[in-house]
């Protein structure tokens, strides 16, 4: 493969960086992270080797579901900044070798958008139809509301209206009614609108969901047949004005429900997908020490679309689902992750970063991090993983992981200067706290998770195997190790992750290669590991250790 060529999918070898501008730098003085903060912390970013910046909500809001429940789709919250500041931080983090991507969250308004509050004024409102409603009671749907320690319902009798609405998250939040062609033509403008501004595309917000016909008539079900031909729209649509625009969907079923979602095998939907069967086998594999998990789940995934990729994660903005467990697996990983009833959430999920989960052990941290961006596909980070930022539990619901960023020991981490009443969020006290964990002692620490992060992007930037090519596991006879070999045309590369605290020998079989093969640590410095005439080798690893090796040939002419 021409190495020019990752540069035309360039979303297949990126590493994403998820940030919430509201909590990352506040450069007013009012608590609260703002655009200007986040351009200034840019050369962070671009220090780091970011290559896309995916911005959370950043839009008029009345902030009842963190900015997800937004009031105007073509509009800044003032709180944050303006249109100039938005530009000038896309024109920033261009320069400096990162795209930028905005959640697009239209399966639902605000109840404050003006668009809802005409709908419920009147049935003859041009509005009405933009959203869904029901006459009767459609009986119990508690179990499916997302969140049920604040809903029981999916539908809320609204007095003015006369009607009830459907809303798959909070009542505050009434879906938008995806069959009605005009609401889908608005949602191409507001697609358009952002695309104009220089994006480089979308992380989309629960995409079964906006595409889900619940509560629509056989009438309205006429008007759009198949809702997957809406996703091929909004993908031709954003091909026709930027060429390399993506669409990045939030879709957690099962891997052969997940492929209808690319477009099946002919693709043509979405560009990449959150990958969250592997990201919960991976969880299962750190509370039994057995990497077995892992590789089911890997081997588990359907073939894709040539232009398609999985976004491999190990934590996100939401709670730690672990939804696609059974109950006895998820009961496993509770009990060695999240024992209090203060650390769970709905029944089937954590609301804990992943620091405090390994008790800061920062043999483990750099083992599970080391694996991420090992997995096959596209790593994404939340923001502060990469110094190893834990949750404040003192926050309710999932908002415990939305700490502010930070940055230094100051106080408030040099997040803000105004007073700690008036910051968007407390910010951590317990040995997670600033004074323990910044941006600013890391970066001066060759030991710290922040150079080794750092490390690990750089490896993987320069490892296109890891996003493009075949991944394999390896036969060895450690459960507790995961062994794999991922090849694109004649490069390979050799990953080694042991997810116990025993030092082991691994065994590996490379089969034939030429004479004066060896294998070359991307990680380590040291002597290469010279196979053996059958392309065989033994290798010591640590408790919690892991090696990235590069297979190298005699005359191969790759940089190691």
């Amino acid at each position: 493969m021409r190495i020019t060529n990752t540069s035309d999918l360039w979303w297949k070898n990126a590493v994403v960086y998820c940030a919430d501008v509201e909590t990352f730098l506040d450069t007013d003085g009012s608590g609260r992270g703002d655009l200007a903060g986040m351009s200034q912390r840019i050369d962070h970013l671009a220090q780091l080797g970011v290559t896309c910046l995916w911005l959370m909500p950043f839009y008029p809001s009345p902030n009842r579901d963190d900015g997800y429940d937004i009031s105007d789709f073509y509009a800044v919250d003032p709180h944050l900044g303006n249109f100039g500041g938005f530009v000038e931080l896309v024109r920033t983090a261009r320069d400096r070798g990162i795209r930028v991507i905005v959640d697009l969250v239209v399966n639902h308004t605000s109840d404050q958008h003006p668009w809802f509050r005409a709908a419920r004024s009147s049935r003859s409102s041009p509005y009405r139809d933009w959203y869904v409603w029901a006459d009767e009671d459609p009986g119990d749907t508690g179990t499916q509301v997302a969140f049920p320690d604040q809903e029981t319902s999916l539908w809320q009798y609204d007095e003015k209206a006369g009607q009830y609405f459907l809303h798959r998250f909070y009542k505050t939040q009434p879906d938008l009614d995806v069959t009605n062609p005009q609401v889908r033509d608005e949602i191409t403008k507001i697609v358009g609108f952002w695309l104009q501004l220089g994006l480089s595309g979308f992380r989309v917000d629960a995409v079964p969901a906006l595409l889900d016909e619940q509560g629509t008539d056989a009438a309205e079900h006429a008007r759009l047949r198949d809702p997957h031909d809406f996703l091929r729209h909004l993908r031709e649509f954003l091909g026709r004005r930027t060429g390399d625009a993506i669409l990045l969907g939030e879709v957690n079923l099962p891997y052969d429900q997940q492929l209808e979602f690319f477009g099946s095998a002919a693709g043509g939907e979405l560009t990449m997908q959150f990958d969250f069967m592997t990201m919960q086998a991976t969880y299962l594999a750190l509370a039994r020490n057995d990497a077995r998990p892992i590789a089911a789940s890997l081997a588990a995934r359907p073939p894709i679309p040539a232009t398609a990729q999985w976004a491999t994660f190990l934590r996100n903005h939401d709670e730690l689902t672990l939804d696609k467990l059974t109950e006895s697996e998820r009961q496993e990983v509770i009990a060695a992750f999240g024992p209090d009833p203060a650390m769970q959430l709905y029944g089937h999920g954590l609301r804990r970063r992943l620091p405090p989960m390994l008790d800061g052990d920062p043999r483990r941290l750099k083992l599970a991090y080391s694996l991420l961006f090992s997995l096959p596909g596209t790593p994404v980070l939340f923001y502060g993983e990469e110094i190893g930022m834990g949750e404040n539990l003192d926050i309710p619901d999932r908002y415990s992981v939305r700490t502010p960023m930070q940055w230094s020991a100051q106080p408030n981490g040099g997040f803000s200067t105004a007073s700690p009443a008036k910051l968007a969020r407390p910010i951590s006290s317990d040995g997670f706290a600033p004074e323990h964990v910044n941006v600013e002692d890391q970066r001066h620490d060759p030991e710290s998770l922040l150079s080794f992060v750092t490390l690990l992007v750089q490896r993987y930037r320069t490892t296109p195997e890891l996003g493009w090519g075949t991944w394999q596991a390896l036969e060895q006879p450690h459960v507790e190790v995961l062994a794999a070999r991922t090849s694109l045309d004649d490069g390979v590369v050799v990953t080694l992750h042991n997810l116990s605290p025993q030092a082991v020998t691994v065994p590996l079989e490379l089969g034939e290669l030429p004479e004066g093969t060896r294998l070359v640590d991307l990680l380590l410095r040291g002597d290469p590991v010279q196979l053996n005439a059958d392309g065989s080798a033994h290798l010591e690893l640590p408790g919690y250790g892991h090696r990235w090796l590069r297979v190298v040939r005699p005359g191969d002419r790759r940089l190691v």
